[in-house]
């Protein structure tokens, strides 16, 4: 695992947009996993201004969502279908039905899932995963537990993270209460993962996810077994590369 320590906010989105774009680049037909949260909104501006200077294309590209609420209409404004249209796929030139979100109004949610895995197996699988990291470690929807399912699956939402995701929707009564997530062994199965972490909130998950123990306690401590992780963080969150195992 690298660990790459960037100075502000703004310097690590910069950093990030770049990896995307020059694997776009290399590749026009990558298969992406993009992540919703405050902390990608940065790297999403950043590849939009990309693209409008012309330095990268999304047209021939397949995106695959990590996750959506479940239940909840995608045109909801607090779905993470519209948290995507808003910050990226309005104003890129992605084709619309390469930008693929969990159907947060299916009525077999258990089926939509297999229907979602599938789909990403079908599309040759992912080159590039982008990941944030939960305040206590999760990925995705995949919260601490004492077994973790590999692939997409029904998840129900914990109090830290409904607590965590509930100002948009006024109150933890109005959330949904479940989610359709990726499981681990998916997200694993991405050719290369970068992980993103700011501010001072994500340090007890950025040193668990360093660790040397890894535990489904600390979903995030699994990605030490994938053989080409990225953890890009700012110094906000306090964490050093000094003294720690993973180093670049």
């Amino acid at each position: 695992m690298n660990l790459i320590v960037k100075e502000s906010y703004d310097e690590l989105s910069r950093y990030v947009a770049g990896e995307i774009a020059a694997l776009l680049r290399g590749n026009p037909q990558a298969v992406l996993c993009l992540p919703t949260g405050n902390t990608p909104v940065g790297t999403y501006q950043e590849l939009v201004r990309l693209h409008k200077e012309g330095r990268v294309s999304f047209a021939q590209c397949t995106v695959f969502n990590l996750d959506e609420y479940y239940p909840i209409d995608p045109s909801d404004p607090n779905s993470y279908r519209s948290f995507m249209r808003k910050n990226l796929f309005d104003h890129v030139d992605i084709r619309p039905g390469s930008a693929n979100i969990p159907n947060g109004e299916a009525k077999d949610a258990d089926e939509e899932c297999r229907l979602y895995e599938q789909k990403i197996r079908n599309s040759g699988g992912i080159d590039l995963a982008l990941l944030g990291i939960g305040r206590n470690g999760h990925i995705g929807f995949n919260e601490p537990d004492r077994e973790l399912l590999l692939e997409t699956h029904v998840v129900t939402l914990t109090e830290s993270t409904l607590q965590a995701n509930c100002e948009p929707f006024g109150s933890i009564e109005a959330m949904p209460k479940q989610a359709l997530t990726m499981g681990l062994g998916t997200i694993m199965s991405a050719k290369r993962i970068i992980v993103i972490a700011s501010g001072a909130s994500k340090k007890f998950a950025v040193e668990k996810m360093l660790s040397s123990r890894i535990t489904t306690d600390v979903p995030a401590t699994l990605l030490q077994l994938h053989p080409d992780v990225t953890l890009v963080i700012d110094k906000a969150v306090g964490v050093s590369s000094e003294g720690t195992r993973w180093t670049r």
